[in-house]
């Protein structure tokens, strides 16, 4: 990734904060037939291993938990908010006219070694810890025990579970940083006003 200095975040603990944020991510193998890309919830535990772990599961007959060999590097984005910056937004374009669009946006690239859990009790684990960080927000959230038994066991035999070691994060945050002041918090203000405040919030602090 091209990561210029003034939009590069090495903070491993903010990083960390915006994948339990954003937890959908792509996770890019290589398999039998090339390049591989995959979408999960990922579950991460940031007291596991240097940089943390990441885990998730596949259908079983997904082909990517057969595909890698143990200790695989892999590679999981994070897309946390993107949007599109328009040059009428900038003060400054109005007075000289020398600016262009441009698009904003909070990315984390987690690299790591990847294995594969084909336990049932390790496949449990991951779906309820993703349930209850999933399900917080009902009054009755819902958990495994609400199904019969015999059918959530036949459910959980239908996956497989995957467990990244975290080895390397990187993370981008492209929010008008390299702009004048005045101009990335007009931007992000007018994003804010549009409803996009992923991004327009995140751009407020660094203008």
């Amino acid at each position: 990734m091209y990561l210029p200095s003034h939009f590069s975040a090495a903070d491993s603990e903010k990083l960390h904060q915006l994948i339990a944020q954003y937890p959908f991510g792509t996770i890019i193998t290589h398999g039998n037939e090339g390049l591989d890309a995959n979408h999960l919830p990922f579950d991460l535990d940031t007291g596991k291993g240097r940089l943390g772990t990441l885990q998730a599961h596949v259908a079983r007959d997904n082909p990517l938990w057969r595909e890698v060999q143990p200790d695989q590097e892999v590679l999981v984005i994070f897309r946390a908010g993107d949007a599109y910056i328009s040059p009428q937004w900038y003060p400054s374009k109005q007075e000289h006219q020398k600016q262009v669009p441009t698009w904003n946006y909070r990315v984390v690239h987690a690299h790591g070694k990847i294995r594969v859990l084909d336990d049932v009790r390790a496949v449990r684990g991951i779906v309820a810890r993703l349930t209850r960080t999933h399900e917080s927000f009902q009054k009755q959230p819902w958990k495994m025990t609400d199904s019969p038994k015999d059918y959530m066991d036949d459910m959980l035999r239908r996956i497989v579970g995957i467990e990244i070691e975290i080895t390397r994060l990187v993370g981008k945050l492209k929010l008008s940083q390299d702009d004048e002041r005045r101009d990335a918090q007009s931007a992000g203000k007018i994003l804010i006003e549009r409803g996009e405040e992923e991004v327009g919030s995140a751009m407020i602090p660094h203008a």
